[in-house]
């Protein structure tokens, strides 16, 4: 299948290339910046220069293509609004897909977003849901709620590095998965009938605390966390201040988004059917204790390597030094 990848340089969308070049399929990703994209050229993939936000750089994009698989979203730290990249972005692609004539479209959206209206992204989301799922296409839409990746970042790290650990409130537990296996989702989607014109939650094994993961990272680390919380008050000040400013747009609605992790409700939904329906095994999905625990074992491995060598480096060091007393 010819398939088109949007965001393809992206923490999903990588993945979705990885997994569609191993299943066979011919993959053209969409970049703004192919600099940032050789990786995936050498890869295999086809690298096509194009921006959501410039419509005319769409259609020729789309020529010759059967399929396209939505990762894109935008970033706190991009210039362009979510609006402007999740809404307006996606609505041109959509219709340009559909005036290609593409026979599959899988969009990703978020767990729950029908649940927060006042929270801009997830209202864009559902929004863009209701747009795909009125124009035409065969479309099969995901929704994930949080990538085990992103945990690197704001667990494993910060508390290997003596680094605060920031929680906000009595945050809501998030059924975390790895992109590798929303990757899976995603391409398995275009060969079966079953899953055109539905939506489908992928979601981890079962839904985790922040002081879960800080403990089970304690663990593995053999290191005390050193927690800082942060108030949801003071979250929703700043989101206020930032608002006032157009660099901050997007910021501010970034924060929005602790008003879903503070609303007590699990970010979590069953997966019976959406395995059974794609035909996979649950029990290759991989689980937050075992992403964890490969991590850390990596890391501590290296840590022990870099130690050896900076006192071996010593060692020979003093050895070789001419003010070296004689006994």
């Amino acid at each position: 299948m010819n398939l088109l990848v949007v965001g393809a340089t992206g923490t999903l969308g990588r993945q979705v290339v990885r997994r569609a070049l191993d299943e066979g399929h011919q993959v053209r990703c969409l970049v703004r910046n192919p600099r940032k994209a050789t990786f995936l050229k050498e890869w295999g993939a086809e690298i096509f220069q194009g921006d959501l936000t410039s419509p005319e750089s769409l259609p020729p994009a789309l020529e010759g293509m059967t399929a396209v698989i939505d990762a894109a979203t935008s970033r706190p730290t991009d210039s362009l609004t979510i609006k402007q990249v999740d809404w307006d972005g996606k609505v041109s692609l959509i219709q340009s897909a559909a005036t290609a004539g593409v026979e599959r479209f899988v969009f990703f959206s978020i767990l729950n977003a029908e649940n927060f209206p006042d929270v801009p992204l997830m209202e864009i989301k559902r929004c863009t849901e209701v747009f795909l799922a009125e124009s035409g296409l065969n479309y099969t839409i995901l929704k994930p709620c949080g990538f085990l990746q992103g945990l690197i970042g704001q667990y494993a790290i910060p508390i290997l590095d003596g680094q605060a650990v920031w929680i906000t409130g009595d945050s809501s537990g998030i059924a975390y998965m790895d992109t590798q296996d929303i990757a899976k989702f995603a391409v398995r989607a275009l060969e079966v009938p079953e899953t055109e014109k539905k939506t489908f939650p992928v979601v981890g094994t079962r839904a985790w605390e922040p002081y879960e993961i800080i403990r089970l990272c304690e663990r593995l680390s053999g290191k005390d966390a050193k927690i800082a919380r942060l108030p949801l008050n003071l979250l929703r000040a700043v989101r206020r201040v930032v608002r006032f400013f157009q660099w901050g747009w997007n910021v501010a609605d970034r924060l929005a988004f602790t008003e879903v992790l503070a609303s007590g409700k699990p970010l979590n939904a069953s997966m019976d059917e959406t395995y059974q329906v794609f035909g996979l095994d649950p029990k290759e999905t991989t689980t937050l204790e075992a992403y964890m625990q490969e991590y850390f074992s990596r890391i501590m491995k290296k840590l022990k390597e870099i130690d050896f060598e900076k006192n071996k480096a010593k060692k020979q060091a003093k050895k070789r030094s001419p003010f070296k007393t004689k006994s």
